[in-house]
């Protein structure tokens, strides 16, 4: 049964309550990565609008090195989210059930080589402080990518500006539902159920915030590790499905 539960949530074939949950988890990575990862390099690796905001904020104080390790970042969020796109594009040709997988276990990996090489590296060189940000800069990019597609852009889970305004429209127009017909509540209730879902989205991105603040703090980098491994937990399944069709092809004929 968690076999099953965990490979429903990277499954081709979608449904609301597994796009749901593999949102909450990443959402839920998501904000531990991006607490972990300031306290550690003191940048916000998901906020691209800061991130952009910085380069000029950098480039007026002639900090020409910081600016372009901030151009450096915003690069690496958009090469995340194209190379994610060409993934599940392949994969979708190839007919594979790793199609939404694939990413997230690069993901994982890439996770994982960032706790451990922040680990063993001198993270108060402004060299290894811009590598760290580039790479956790092409996994946030990755992760978005992935959980918008998933969607069809109704989610994003790196950053919580958009679900934060979503929530305050969606919020608007249940106070608004009052003037409508009497007995037209369809609206009214598909508006409860996205509140709903953008608020636990939030709470999980908080949630993972305080953890990743805490073990990043007690732990160090390697706390990346069990972040890693729940990614790489979602995602193996469907690719051990596809890699066990792959030579079951070669195998001989009886």
């Amino acid at each position: 049964m968690p076999v099953l539960f965990l490979k429903s949530l990277s499954a081709p074939r979608r449904s609301e309550s597994s796009d749901f949950v593999l949102a909450c988890c990443l959402a839920f990575v998501a904000g531990a990565v991006n607490a972990g990862g300031f306290l550690a390099l003191r940048v916000y690796t998901s906020h691209m609008s800061g991130m952009l905001a910085s380069v000029a904020s950098f480039l007026a104080r002639d900090q020409l090195p910081i600016a372009l390790s901030a151009v450096g970042a915003l690069l690496a969020f958009m090469g995340g989210a194209a190379s994610t796109t060409l993934i599940v594009h392949w994969a979708q040709r190839q007919k594979l059930t790793s199609v939404y997988a694939l990413p997230l276990l690069g993901e994982a990996a890439l996770l994982l080589l960032f706790g451990v090489l922040g680990d063993q590296l001198n993270i108060k060189l402004f060299s290894t402080v811009s590598f760290l940000v580039v790479l956790l800069g092409f996994m946030m990019g990755m992760q978005n990518a992935l959980i918008t597609k998933i969607s069809n852009f109704r989610i994003r889970t790196t950053h919580v500006t958009g679900m934060v305004t979503d929530i305050g429209i969606e919020l608007g127009r249940l106070f608004c539902s009052g003037i409508a017909r009497v007995g037209d509540k369809d609206a009214t209730r598909a508006n409860l159920v996205n509140l709903g879902l953008l608020a636990v989205l939030v709470g999980q991105f908080f949630a993972g915030s305080l953890m990743g603040a805490f073990g990043f703090k007690h732990f160090g980098l390697l706390f990346t590790v069990p972040l890693a491994a729940m990614l790489a937990a979602v995602a193996l399944f469907p690719v051990y499905d596809d890699i066990r069709d792959f030579f079951a092809g070669f195998s001989p004929q009886t």
